[in-house]
């Protein structure tokens, strides 16, 4: 499993393209159709976390995330992403998510975070925990609940559902609210990342909106 460069300032990154024509219907049952995902991913968290714990002592003894556990834990938050994607995290896309943890750049929804050759022992102690308070209150009004990851009935699925339902009536999805749905997403998954110890650099507090990080040109099967 590969993971991309990245940069120092921006090493997750968090694309993704809204898929026309989408169902006018299909958002109702989707809910359904994702339980399956919903029982995997269950137990794939729970590996999450204990790869975590792993992680943890690993970085504070060595100032290392062993490689094969971060491309483990960047297989359960893509796989997340997609499932939400899919569903009530965004409703960007009717084709149905696969069952991987590894990258499938075919697929609309991407998640990339760049592998870190150190780690500061110190900030191992206090990130995920009291450095990342702050963003934990902002993402709770953006996902409400904690279920299966995150995305489970705050801001961001009351946004997927509006823009489903004007979807519904005018078979478009809207644009601005696409935008900003990725733009909650992508601050999500920047704190998740940080919060897994999977980086050093603080999340900053900016939404930043649309499908494509800025500055950085995307589509399904980009290979950079």
């Amino acid at each position: 499993m590969t993971t991309l460069a990245g940069t120092p300032d921006r090493p997750v990154r968090v694309n993704a393209v809204l898929d026309a024509p989408l169902s006018r219907w299909l958002w109702l049952v989707k809910w359904i159709l994702v339980i399956p995902h919903y029982v995997v991913l269950f137990f794939l968290w729970i590996a999450f976390t204990l790869v975590s714990v792993v992680a943890f002592f690993s970085i504070l003894f060595t100032e290392r995330y062993p490689r094969s556990l971060f491309d483990f834990n960047l297989g359960v938050l893509r796989w997340s992403w997609r499932v939400a994607y899919y569903s009530y995290g965004a409703l960007g896309t009717d084709r149905y998510p696969p069952f991987s943890l590894g990258e499938e750049p075919e697929y609309p929804a991407r998640l990339d975070i760049a592998y870190p050759e150190r780690l500061s022992r110190g900030l191992v102690l206090v990130k995920w925990w009291l450095l990342a308070i702050p963003h934990y209150i902002v993402i709770g009004f953006f996902l409400g609940g904690w279920h299966l990851g995150w995305w489970d009935g705050g801001l961001v699925a009351v946004l997927a559902v509006i823009a489903a339902v004007t979807l519904a009536f005018t078979e478009k999805y809207p644009r601005a609210l696409f935008d900003l749905i990725l733009g909650l997403n992508r601050w999500v998954l920047r704190v998740a990342a940080y919060a897994a110890l999977m980086t050093d650099t603080y999340p900053p507090f900016r939404l930043d909106m649309g499908g494509t990080e800025p500055h950085e040109p995307f589509a399904p099967g980009d290979p950079s």
